[in-house]
């Protein structure tokens, strides 16, 4: 409309939204599927937030997660939120681009978090407040059923579990990657 002049909140909200999408990054164990997934973050113009879901609980966690600052630099803004990640992503109103990175790790705190009783109900939470956003969401995640059926309970149920956030996630996202050797096919 011409002559109608902008609040700041309205200019902020329509540059954010009118191209937003859900990423979904699928891949094994080194896969290459977290530096795809920053690739394509990199690619999208705007302010960018890193949501980790590591925790450092020893060393060498603790130097991997050091290590993965330094390479993405000041370039991003990183949060370390190893349970409330729907969360994070529902409040969040300054960033363009909202890196997860990873599921499986999430689910792996939910399944370690005595509080958690219903790890389904907030993968659902996840899935809503990812497709909600008006931020680019890339959800970066691993394959887990791809090899034998775990030998005990606990990781039947991570591998289920898993299985079904990978589902949900990839059903709702706009994109789909599969990752293998750091090169990414579309597959949605």
């Amino acid at each position: 409309m011409k002559g109608k002049k902008l609040k700041t909140k309205e200019v902020n909200s329509k540059l954010r939204t009118p191209n937003s999408k859900l990423f979904f990054i699928l891949g094994g164990a080194r896969s290459g599927k977290s530096a795809y997934a920053l690739k394509l973050a990199e690619s999208i113009t705007g302010k960018r937030l890193y949501l980790a879901t590591a925790e450092a609980l020893d060393k060498e966690m603790a130097e991997r997660i050091k290590k993965h600052k330094k390479e993405r630099s000041n370039r991003w803004e990183t949060k370390e939120e190893p349970i409330k990640v729907a969360e994070a992503i529902a409040q969040d109103k300054k960033h363009n681009v909202i890196l997860l990175d990873c599921l499986t790790l999430w689910i792996s705190n939910l399944m370690h978090n005595s509080a958690i009783r219903n790890p389904q109900s907030a993968i659902s939470k996840l899935v809503s407040a990812s497709k909600n956003s008006k931020a680019n969401i890339i959800v970066v995640s691993n394959e887990v059923g791809l090899g034998i059926v775990p030998d005990n309970p606990l990781a039947r149920r991570f591998r289920d579990i898993a299985g079904y956030a990978n589902q949900k996630m990839a059903e709702a996202a706009d994109e789909v990657y599969f990752v293998v050797s750091r090169i990414g096919m579309r597959m949605k």
